[in-house]
């Protein structure tokens, strides 16, 4: 493989040169006051990602995995009870994680393909006079089915039914690439990675703490060392880590923040969402259907695409790179083999999106599928064409 190609998976994505050689540090001192201007400004940017003013923030060496397992031993006691949706594979293994550690978890089931059902966990919240859940846990964006659920929404339905519970949040797949508001959505725990949005390699697992989920951490009683946030916090106020640190990581992540808000929030957010149209654009041009069962709930930063009924999705997959050296996702769990996923977020624009696209046309035409070479390229190219040039006249 000649790595010149651009990946189209949901993650790890697509990395800036520039970030690239960030990340190439020489050996630094970690307790020196050197590393604390690396550490700092890397917690403050991630800090305003998550549009929070006082969140504490903190950086993992680990993965969206080890964020999971921070969010839950810093806040939590064996035997609490804990409020889970379960709509794709990656909440389905937060669940996992919970049962793992001795949590009592009720699992609200909803189909592959669903959103998180908000008035289902409204009935249950409202139903526990005793407020028995200590937390609700919910994925924003399920990223083996590429879909968004309403984190807003959920916050309401807590405050309805007056809930005192954390609200924990799964945003791997959503943090820095699409909207996420940590204070307007008063979210407890949230929790993401470096190698998705922030456009890094793998290796940093990066959360957000309320101060309640911070007063929670003082009661919780689940075992934990390595991800203590305390002991995290104490390194922090002497440029330090408890433990040998990723300095060359942070620095990457200090300028991802600083390019994410140098390109303005918003302009990220809407960036992200012009592609995944054009996506969707391309994908009704191919007659297919999207994982995601309603407009509303489909993910800006990766589709799950479904491909008709007794072929192989996983064959396109395959395909694309043995043939084309291109890297598509996979069907995961209950929709392996039934979907392939584009990943459509990070450092990726829309003329780079046509290259997935036309990518995956000839995949679909090789392995015989009923797809018109060209139809779902035209169709991204017509939307990207009216829409950036509408962005270019109203500039």
């Amino acid at each position: 493989m000649h790595f010149q190609n651009p990946v189209f998976i949901p993650g790890p994505t697509n990395i800036p040169e520039r970030l690239r050689r960030a990340c190439d540090l020489p050996t630094i001192d970690h307790r020196s006051p050197r590393f604390g201007d690396i550490l700092h400004p890397a917690r403050e940017g991630v800090r305003r990602v998550m549009k929070s003013e006082t969140a504490e923030i903190f950086l993992f060496p680990a993965s969206g995995t080890g964020g999971w397992e921070a969010a839950i031993t810093n806040t939590l006691s064996a035997g609490d009870r804990v409020l889970v949706s379960r709509y794709g594979m990656f909440s389905h293994r937060w669940i996992d994680l919970c049962q793992r550690h001795g949590l009592d978890v009720t699992i609200i089931d909803a189909p592959w393909g669903d959103a998180l059902p908000v008035e289902r966990c409204a009935e249950v919240l409202a139903a526990d006079k005793s407020h028995e859940y200590k937390a609700v846990l919910a994925t924003h964006n399920e990223t083996a089915t590429g879909v968004r659920s309403d984190i807003a929404g959920l916050r309401r339905a807590m405050d309805g039914a007056g809930h005192p519970a954390l609200l924990m949040v799964d945003g791997v797949s959503s943090i820095a690439s699409m909207d996420f508001r940590f204070d307007e959505w008063r979210v407890d725990v949230a929790v993401t990675g470096s190698q998705k949005g922030f456009m890094l390699p793998p290796g940093l697992a990066i959360l957000g703490f309320s101060q309640k989920a911070m007063a929670a951490s003082k009661e919780a009683r689940l075992s934990r060392t390595y991800f203590d946030v305390h002991d995290m916090a104490k390194g922090y106020a002497q440029n330090a880590y408890p433990y040998t640190p990723t300095p060359g990581l942070l620095n990457g992540l200090a300028m991802a923040c600083d390019m994410l808000l140098d390109e303005g929030l918003e302009n990220v957010f809407a960036r992200h969402h012009l592609i995944a149209e054009g996506v969707r654009a391309a994908v009704r041009a191919w007659g297919l259907e999207l994982c995601a069962t309603a407009p509303e709930i489909s993910s800006d930063t990766v589709s799950a695409i479904r491909t008709p009924e007794g072929f192989d999705a996983s064959r396109i997959v395959a395909h694309a790179a043995q043939t084309y050296d291109v890297a598509f996702g996979a069907g995961l769990g209950e929709v392996a083999g039934k979907v392939f996923r584009i990943g459509h977020l990070g450092s990726l624009t829309d003329v780079m999106a046509l290259a997935g696209l036309a990518t995956a046309e000839m995949c679909m035409v090789d392995l015989g599928l009923d797809i018109r070479l060209g139809s779902g390229v035209a169709a991204a190219q017509e939307f990207y064409r009216t829409e950036q040039g509408l962005r270019a006249v109203a500039a």
